[in-house]
Formats: structure tokens, C-alpha cells, sequence
């Protein structure tokens, strides 16, 4: 007789623990197999949700190292239904352990069976009927919806499988009523409007601590660091000319260049330019204005990016003045917050939500109705789709639905957020704005040396993780197509190919630039950069877009969504007074406050460490390990770097990036 010691872990998340009577077959690759064996531990409650238990079972048959298992179960119970995470197998006589990552809800009445390490590329797997028929039940499961005409499909139904494991760590509302304290925080900032700046700074000590953003928020090198190093540095790009709509001449802004004519800073690659034409014609919330500006920047001897001219809106005349640095102190503040209101906007509406949530969502889905739990690419993409459909469900309703914090806080309001984000994901296609690379160089950013934009440090981490993310995919992608025939002899992969460029209309997710060869991925550097774009953007894109958010919104006067009045048609001189009459009131200050700090909170773990493991191939794992050091050299590199610095970039240190969009 031998001994065989079974551990099961039942997965974390609501109902996955079960009642029902289960049972248990051992076999190998010889054909041998053990007696079907109930598992029941007396007087003990087992399976129960995110629970490990052991078991011992006694059979005549010596399997010295268990390479498959058949699981069962019946529908006894109240409970019935089981979500397993995990079995390991122990032959007590031999000493192996072999593991058998289930990461699924096993069905009642079947014998499901898997292999050890459950990782097989279609045209391998040992059941393919097996697998087919699990496919299908997915797809059933994972069914596409355009839910908003014009914007990236997103799950029709949410699965329970997408559910939080805990549903108060997400829930918005209860974390802002958290927040707020029984009302304590709303007599601290009272009604109506503020008084002055130094009233508004009051608040801080008593309420979320002082944002980053407040330090010397006025100071041109504050807002030439917003534009590279806060939550939006996707609209900034090299200047080549200046367009004739804008009023710029070179007497205006010669005291500004150190010397340089403009075209002596456009071939020096010093001058750089952001237009916010994209902001034009969009719904906006009556009684407010959004300008639609235009702003030249140069980066001066110290390395620094400085502002040289701001034009509110899009074409140049008498009555839209061109800001320069030595304006009037208060007249070219408040040129800097209206072009802050336009900027910002833009960094919810597109950089935020369409290029990260909803894009990636229909990704997501993708992999889901496409890919096996058992193909080894999804077990690549999945930790880093935790939570997407879950949040993008719930924040949605809470945030942009009409009366929601955007209506509240956004000078485009619910509407106008989605026409914008219509506009911003209808031009994303994954080999450009989703390869990061790709992206700078567009846009003239891509670091040939040292000379470009030297303290733009959001780009130089970025980069530095892209690579780390690029080459475990590259080994990842070769371990298990080390021919491109495996490639074009995979199904799978060719349906999820297939259904990510489909159009949308058709029943697919209408992605653009993904490259494919003749509607198909032949190539391993195909699939390499189409998988280190969906890690990357559902990691790294999106922390640097999310979690500097409190630091930037936080002060409201450092990076308003939405303020009051007219945007200035001349250089009449202003005081402090204007600035702070421009201000929304002390309630929308503190929603915008406890919004941005519930946002700014990492709620899943960090890149790398993943939540639910899925990778248990021996190869595999190895990669996994490499690309975790690979993480532990960048953020030595960026703490080593920082330690010289007086204003830090912190936002990208490994760490403190999550996997997932899950927030």
C-alpha cells in the first residue's frame, strides 16, 4: 500500500467554498491510476473559502510521481459549487511532489482532469475535448459589448470569477464616507467658498496631509515638471515649429531662451510644445469654460523644462493674448491654472480612462473567450488583468455616471469626459501609443542621449521597466514558441489574434496596430509586442497615470479640473483675490480631495509579486524569478538617483507599481 498526502487550497473569492462530496484519481504517464478517493476530513469544515487542506489517502497502486489528477464532485449541499486554486500530490514512499494549478470552478458530475504544472499550448494538450469544452463555457461567460457607442467594448455581464474577493475594499462610497468621518473633515472645511490661499492651505494639517503638488505650485518650474514628471506627460512633444494659430514672435520670448533665437532652440532640441486642440467641441458643464490651449516650453541651462508662452484657446487675435513669464505675477498664474484646467481634463478622460481601464478591458475579455486557463500566454497576461472588469464596473457608475464626481468636480462633466475619451482611444493603436518606445518617438522624446529632456524621469523609468517587462515576455514567449510553427499551429492564439483587431461591429474588439501578417501572428516578435504592451499599460501606464493623482489634484489651485469666471483677454494686472474667487468651493475641494486620495491608494500587490500565482513550469518560474531581480536593480537605480535629488520621482519604483488596474 502507499501513502499519498493531497494539500487542496480552495481560491479566494465569494463562493468558492463548497459542501458537495469530492473524490480524487492519481494516474501517470504509464496508464496506472489510483482507486477513486473521497475527500473528508472528519468533524473538520473543508473547502472553505481560501482554506488549505490536507488529506491522506492509502492505495495499492504505487504511483512514484503523480504527472495528472482527476477531481469530482457532486452537487450535495447547500453550497455546492468549488472554485480550486491548487492541488498538491505527495508520494510519501518516493518523496515527489508534483503540483497541479487548477485555478477553476470544477463542474458537477464530470471528471475533470490536469496535468502536473497545467501549462500546454493547444496543439499539445493531452485533452483537447476537455479544453474545448471549457472554452466554450467561457465564451458564453465573456461575451463583448459596446456598452458606449464609439468607446472600447467592455464586458457585457460581469462574471462572478471578475468580482473583488473583498467588495468593501472597493467599494468607493463607503471608503469616501470613511474618509470624511462622520462628517468631522466637512466642519473642518465648512461651506461656501475660500477666502485666500493661506485659508485653503489651512485645511491640510487636519484633513489627508499636504500633496506634493502644493510645494511651490506657482514657480514656472513646478509647471514645467507637472508637463514631465505628474499624471499626464502624454501631450508634451518636440517642437519642429510653431504653428501659425499661435501668436508666438521671437521678441516675445527671446528673454526666455538664454540667448537662442527659436530656430537656434528647435535645432538644439530645446524647445518643446503641447496643443490641446483634441478639446474642442466637447459638451461642458453650463456656466463653465474650457480653454483649448497651446503652450511652448524650453528647457534652460539647468536642465530644467520652463513655460516661455501659454494661448488659452486655438487661434491667435487681440482678444487671446499670448502669456509669457513676465506678465504680471498673478496674470500669468492664473494663464498657468486655466491651461492646467484643459491639461487636466484631458489626463482623465484619455490618459487615464480610455488608454488604460477601457482599453485594456477589452484585452482582457479577449484573453478570456480566446485562451485556455491551461495556454501558457494566459497564465503570462492574467495577474496582470486582476480586478480590471470589476473596477471599471463600479467606478464607472460612481465616477462618470451623470450627478458622479466628474460631473461635480470636471468642466467637461460626464459627457464630455466620454466624448473626449471617444476621441482619445479612437486614434490609440497598440504599436504606437501602446509601445511605450513607439510613443516617445513619435512625439520626438525617445532619449538618443542624455541632452533630451534630462529631467523628464517619468520616461527614463518607464523606459527602464519596458525593457524589464520586454525581455521576460521575449523568453517567456521562446520558451514555448521556439519555432513560428507552433506559432501559426495554434488556434487559440490565432483566435485571440483574430478577435482583438476584429471590428467592433463585427464582433471583436477593433484594436488597431496590432501586428499581424495577413489577419495572423506568424512570429514570436508579433506576440512579444502585443503581450509587453497589455503588461505594461495594465502596470506601468497605468500607476504613473493613477497614483500621483492626490499629489496633483490634491491643491486644487496646482491642477484644476474646473474653476469659475472667464479665462483673461488681456494682461490687466490681478491680485491674489482673482485667484482665489476662480476656485470652486470648499465642498468640491474636499470631495476632489477624498476622491483623488481613494484613487492614490495602491489596493493589490506590486509588479511582479503576483495576487494568485499561475505560472508553475519549472522554466517558467525560473523567468519569473529573473525578471523580479530585474525589478530589484531599477528600483535601486531610481533610489540611488533620487537620493541626489531635492524634488523626487517616486511614482515608478517597482514597488510601488501594481500589477493590475485594479483601482
Amino acid at each position: 500500500m502507499t501513502t499519498y498526502d493531497i494539500k487542496v487550497k480552495t481560491g479566494d473569492r465569494a463562493g468558492a467554498g463548497t459542501d458537495a462530496n469530492t473524490q480524487i484519481v492519481l494516474l501517470d504517464n504509464s496508464g496506472k491510476k489510483t482507486k477513486p478517493a473521497t475527500l473528508d476530513n472528519w468533524f473538520r469544515n473543508d473547502f472553505e473559502r481560501n482554506q488549505i487542506d490536507v488529506f491522506t489517502i492509502i492505495d495499492d497502486t504505487d504511483i512514484p510521481e503523480v504527472t495528472e489528477i482527476q477531481l469530482r464532485r457532486d452537487e450535495a449541499g447547500l453550497y455546492s459549487d468549488w472554485f480550486v486554486e491548487k492541488v498538491e500530490v505527495t508520494n510519501q514512499k518516493s518523496g515527489k511532489t508534483s503540483v497541479f494549478p487548477i485555478l477553476r470552478w470544477i463542474r458537477p458530475g464530470v471528471d475533470t482532469y490536469f496535468g502536473r504544472h497545467d501549462t500546454f499550448l493547444p496543439q499539445s494538450d493531452p485533452r483537447p475535448k476537455q479544453r474545448n469544452s471549457e472554452l466554450e463555457e467561457k465564451r458564453k461567460l465573456y461575451e463583448y459589448e459596446e456598452k458606449i457607442p464609439n468607446l472600447p467594448v467592455q464586458i457585457k455581464k460581469v462574471p462572478d470569477d471578475e468580482m473583488f474577493s473583498d467588495g468593501a475594499k472597493w467599494d468607493l462610497l463607503k471608503r469616501k464616507y470613511t474618509l470624511i468621518a462622520g462628517k468631522a473633515l466637512e466642519m473642518v472645511f465648512g461651506d461656501g467658498s475660500w477666502e485666500t490661499l493661506d485659508d485653503l492651505k489651512g485645511v491640510y494639517s487636519k484633513s489627508f496631509g499636504i500633496p506634493k503638488g502644493m510645494e511651490d505650485w506657482e514657480s514656472d518650474v513646478s509647471f514645467g515638471w507637472q508637463r514631465l514628471n505628474s499624471v499626464n506627460p502624454n501631450l508634451i512633444r518636440l517642437c519642429t515649429e510653431i504653428p501659425n494659430k499661435f501668436g508666438v514672435t521671437e521678441e516675445m520670448i527671446k528673454p526666455f531662451l538664454e540667448g537662442l533665437t527659436i530656430s537656434q532652440a528647435i535645432a538644439d532640441k530645446r524647445l518643446f510644445i503641447i496643443d490641446l486642440d483634441i478639446l474642442e467641441g466637447l459638451s461642458l458643464v453650463e456656466g463653465y469654460i474650457c480653454p483649448l490651449p497651446i503652450a511652448l516650453f524650453f528647457v534652460d541651462g539647468k536642465g530644467q523644462l520652463m513655460p516661455v508662452a501659454i494661448q488659452l484657446f486655438q487661434q491667435k487675435g487681440p482678444d487671446n493674448p499670448v502669456f509669457i513669464p513676465s506678465d504680471p505675477p498673478y496674470t500669468w498664474l492664473i494663464a498657468k491654472m486655466w491651461y492646467n484646467v484643459g491639461d487636466s481634463n484631458y489626463h482623465q478622460a484619455i490618459t487615464h480612462l480610455g488608454y488604460t481601464h477601457l482599453l485594456m478591458e477589452g484585452i482582457c475579455v479577449a484573453s478570456n473567450r480566446c485562451l485556455s486557463p491551461s495556454h501558457p500566454m494566459f497564465k503570462l497576461m492574467a495577474p496582470h488583468f486582476l480586478y480590471i472588469i470589476a473596477i471599471n464596473d463600479r467606478a464607472l457608475n460612481f465616477l462618470v455616471s451623470p450627478g458622479g464626481w466628474i460631473d461635480k468636480t470636471m468642466v467637461v462633466g460626464s459627457k464630455g469626459v466620454l466624448e473626449l475619451a471617444i476621441k482619445g482611444t479612437g486614434s490609440w493603436r497598440l504599436d504606437v501609443e501602446g509601445t511605450y518606445p513607439e510613443f516617445l518617438k513619435q512625439r520626438g522624446l525617445y532619449p538618443t542621449d542624455g541632452k533630451l529632456l534630462p529631467t523628464f524621469y517619468q520616461r527614463d523609468d518607464s523606459l527602464d521597466l519596458y525593457e524589464a517587462i520586454r525581455s521576460y515576455v521575449t523568453k517567456y514567449v521562446k520558451l514555448y514558441y521556439d519555432t513560428d510553427e507552433k506559432i501559426t499551429n495554434d488556434p487559440e492564439i490565432q483566435n485571440f489574434g483574430r478577435e482583438i483587431t476584429l471590428d467592433k461591429s463585427k464582433g471583436g474588439c477593433g484594436i488597431s496596430g496590432v501586428p499581424l501578417t495577413n489577419g495572423k501572428f506568424t512570429s514570436a516578435e508579433q506576440l512579444i509586442l502585443v503581450f509587453t504592451s497589455v503588461i505594461f499599460n495594465s502596470s506601468v501606464v497605468h500607476a504613473a497615470a493613477n497614483f500621483p493623482q492626490y499629489d496633483a489634484y490634491g491643491f486644487p489651485p496646482n491642477y484644476p479640473t474646473k474653476i469659475k469666471g472667464n479665462p483673461p483677454k488681456d494682461k490687466t494686472p490681478l491680485q491674489e483675490g482673482e485667484i482665489v474667487k476662480a476656485l470652486l468651493d470648499r465642498s468640491t475641494t474636499l470631495d476632489t480631495m477624498i476622491i483623488t486620495t481613494i484613487l492614490s491608494a495602491r489596493s493589490t500587490n506590486a509588479l511582479g509579486d503576483f495576487e494568485v500565482e499561475y505560472v508553475y513550469d519549472p522554466a517558467a518560474v525560473a523567468l519569473v524569478e529573473e525578471f523580479r531581480k530585474d525589478l530589484k536593480r531599477i528600483s535601486a537605480k531610481i533610489r540611488n538617483r533620487n537620493e541626489k535629488m531635492s524634488r523626487k520621482y517616486e511614482y515608478l519604483l517597482p514597488e510601488e507599481v501594481p500589477n493590475s488596474i485594479s483601482i
